[in-house]
């Protein structure tokens, strides 16, 4: 699946979301990407509920439309009491944004395209925009400074977020003494198998989830600032190519970090594209080694000189975290969804326990981006941990969600208590794998079973 990022600056997707009572935005569709043509904008559009059209130009004006209808390709003007149009540029921060609204809601706007009469975008499938005052009432210089050039179109999905539910769903506490005790605890575990010393942790998720930025996240945690070991960004296709293992140095006043946090590629929908299930297969085993190139079309075969043909315990993964961005929760397609069925199947034949980590909260809901202690109260939060659950087959408890640090330059307290209590269900879920290796042998003894 790939990775398409929003053309927001931080004040400008403010800006709009004042506009939209502050509810969430999903982007669906980016013409640079998707191309500046009516039909692909209808493919990605189409049935997504209330929905808005940002517009950029060269001028520096961010325009475009809001309806609260679906988009369905009938041809027919539709009813929209509340749609409008906006604008608003860089050269006026501090100015309130221009809203119009239609002066005739019987014809808010055409669902032959993004029509909106007065302003009808990607015009004649072009980068550009027909502009012409009529149902509604503007300015054109005020608008989008008679630039009717675009240099990005988007269209955002508009998601309302539900408020604050009365009580958490999950209680954490988030002052330095729980920081001190999150560290304590990790410090102080250890597998229950001796001849393991750390935990091997798999990510895995789609293309853009934030699996290597999790890692870098965890790093920066014990290392005291903000930390870029493993390759970040946005790509079509996978940064990561090659399966890597990640060990991290103790710092912040903890001796020893009982875990290793394992990358590879990522998913893709694609045929012989994204990390190959037997691939996946072997990696659980222990048969990869670390920075083996993985070859989509050609997964790794036993005769390889790269194949570890006897791997021990400590070789193998313990843990399996199913990385997801939480903003895209709603977009997964049924392809990439059968996918994370098809891995889940063979971690569970080879008896891996499993969690599924949730990232990017800060962007999916603003009420976490404004206070992340919001997130086990935030409504909206709560909703895609259940559509999660319900889609990937796995329990409430077992989905964790995270924020990562991304563009912060210094380390956050709270960021890192999120972190923490991530890390230490995750031992804790690694755990079981290790209880499966012991049977009483004698009331004192126990005895580790060969694999």
């Amino acid at each position: 699946m790939s990775t398409i990022t929003s053309s927001f600056t931080k004040w400008q997707k403010k800006k709009l979301c004042s506009l939209l009572s502050n509810d969430r935005l999903c982007l669906l569709f980016k013409a640079s990407v998707h191309g500046y043509n009516v039909n692909a904008f209808h493919q990605k559009c189409n049935k997504q509920g209330p929905t808005v059209i940002v517009a950029y130009n060269k001028s520096g004006y961010v325009f475009g439309a809001f309806t609260s209808k679906d988009y369905g390709q009938t041809g027919q003007n539709v009813v929209d009491d509340k749609a409008f149009l906006f604008s608003f540029n860089d050269k006026e921060v501090k100015e309130a944004p221009l809203r119009v609204f239609s002066g005739n809601p019987q014809f808010a706007f055409n669902d032959n395209g993004p029509n909106f009469d007065s302003l009808v975008f990607l015009y004649s499938n072009t980068a550009t925009v027909y502009s012409n005052p009529a149902t509604y009432k503007f300015d054109p210089q005020q608008m989008h400074g008679n630039d009717l050039q675009l240099t990005e179109c988007e269209v955002y999905r508009v998601e309302e977020c539900g408020g604050l539910l009365e009580k958490p769903w999950r209680n954490l506490q988030w002052n330095s003494e729980r920081r001190k005790a999150l560290l304590s605890t990790i410090s102080g575990w250890k597998p229950s198998v001796s001849s393991v010393k750390q935990a091997r942790i798999l990510l895995v998720g789609p293309v853009g989830a934030g699996k290597s930025s999790f890692f870098n996240s965890i790093n920066s945690v014990f290392k005291g600032y903000v930390s870029s070991q493993a390759n970040t960004g946005t790509a079509g296709t996978s940064l990561t190519t090659q399966f890597r293992t990640y060990y991290i140095k103790p710092g912040s006043g903890v001796s020893h970090v009982p875990f290793a946090l394992c990358d590879s590629m990522g998913l893709e929908e694609g045929l012989n594209s994204g990390l190959d299930v037997d691939d996946f297969a072997s990696i659980l085993k222990g048969h990869i080694q670390d920075r083996y190139q993985l070859n989509p079309s050609m997964p790794l075969q036993p005769d390889s000189p790269h194949f570890h043909k006897s791997p021990g315990l400590k070789d193998k993964i313990h843990c399996v975290l199913f990385v997801i961005d939480t903003s895209k929760v709603k977009l997964l397609s049924d392809k990439m969804i059968e996918k994370f069925v098809v891995f889940r199947r063979k971690t569970n034949q080879l008896g891996i326990p499993q969690l599924v980590l949730l990232t990017k909260v800060d962007e999916a809901c603003p009420l976490v981006a404004e206070d992340l202690k919001n997130v086990y109260q935030s409504h909206y939060i709560n909703k895609m941990v259940q559509e999660v659950s319900t889609q990937l087959g796995v329990s409430m408890s077992a989905v964790i969600p995270v924020k990562n640090y991304y563009q912060e330059l210094e380390i956050d307290p709270e960021t890192d208590i999120l972190l923490l209590n991530a890390v230490v269900q995750i031992l804790r879920t690694a755990e079981g794998f290790f209880d499966d290796f012991y049977y009483p042998e004698e009331r004192s003894e126990w005895k580790v079973l060969d694999l």
